[in-house]
């Protein structure tokens, strides 16, 4: 039974000849959703545009211009491409041609004529790794209690987020929220209780974490952050994010700023990205939290950078 459309695997097929890549299309069309690309450029751009969900690339190894190995190597360059799986189609039944294509990290061989039952096995086989290779590299991103982003992803997303927003000239947001006195809520309720609190923040906090490119995560034990490249609206989402806590009425009765669980958040906007290093960043919404907690807690301090 096939899948629904929006479910099924994503490949690109790539290859000069279109009787070729039609032939492909109608044989995997049933059971992946293909894409299709006539020279090299194009099949960069397919990858680029939708390395979120581009499992496998089936590309012909012998095309004008841009050579098939010329392909892995600009996607193996690329940090958005590296990790897709490619499969070479090859007219030739050269040993060494196979091995160089492998060692450039190919992940298997078909030969023309192409034999549709093992073209259909090898794809499935590579679809089968690839799903399991991105659900294992999910879990290692993801924080086991919250299940918001952990702070290996943070890290990485951070600095791939600082490069990006450089590069385009547009501002990058982040936010640091702590819970207020979660010692004394954990002290006095227990951890399982005080784990339920914990999930409850998260919550919130990924509920205010709106566009694609919006980071929550979990970065120390009741500390968590809200990254928003592009967007200098983080100042009120966050604020919202803090009255949203404040409205779930968590009864914290050891708490001295309102006897509810509340918490604290320190956010900078950097728009000269050029005139501050990423850890002149961290280190100044750390310091703005640790501001808001000196004035009182249960309140945003920020700053935006002129």
């Amino acid at each position: 039974m096939n899948l629904p459309l929006d479910d099924r695997p994503t490949i690109l097929v790539v290859d000069d000849e279109r009787l070729n890549r039609n032939a492909l299309a109608e044989m995997l069309g049933g059971e992946y959703r293909v894409l299709l690309a006539k020279d090299g450029p194009g099949a960069l751009a397919h990858a680029q545009r939708e390395a979120a969900q581009l499992l496998l690339i089936l590309l012909d190894v012998s095309m004008p211009g841009m050579s098939g190995y010329d392909v892995l190597g600009a996607l193996r360059a690329d940090e958005r491409t590296a990790g897709i799986a490619v499969i070479f189609i090859t007219g030739q039944s050269d040993d060494a041609a196979e091995e160089y294509g492998l060692n450039l990290g190919a992940a298997d061989y078909v030969s023309k004529p192409i034999r549709p039952a093992i073209v259909r096995v090898r794809v499935r086989n590579q679809i089968h790794l690839a799903l399991q290779k991105r659900a294992l590299e999910r879990l290692a991103q993801i924080d086991g209690l919250t299940g918001l982003a952990n702070r290996r992803h943070f890290d990485a997303q951070f600095d791939r987020a600082w490069r990006r927003c450089e590069r385009a000239g547009i501002p990058l947001g982040l936010a640091l929220v702590d819970i207020d006195h979660f010692k004394q809520y954990n002290d006095r309720y227990g951890h399982l209780q005080g784990d339920e609190a914990l999930r409850t923040v998260a919550q919130t906090l990924q509920a205010h974490a709106r566009r694609p490119d919006d980071l929550a995560a979990r970065i120390g034990g009741e500390e968590f952050t809200l990254l928003m490249p592009g967007d200098e609206s983080l100042v009120q989402r966050i604020e919202d994010f803090r009255q949203a806590v404040v409205a779930q009425a968590i009864v914290h009765a050891d708490s001295p700023t309102g006897f509810t669980l509340t918490v604290s958040c320190g956010l900078v906007v950097a728009r000269q990205l050029d005139r501050i290093t990423p850890t002149d960043l961290l280190q100044k919404a750390d310091t703005l939290l640790y501001t808001a907690k000196f004035q009182g807690r249960n309140r945003t301090v920020t700053w935006t950078q002129p």
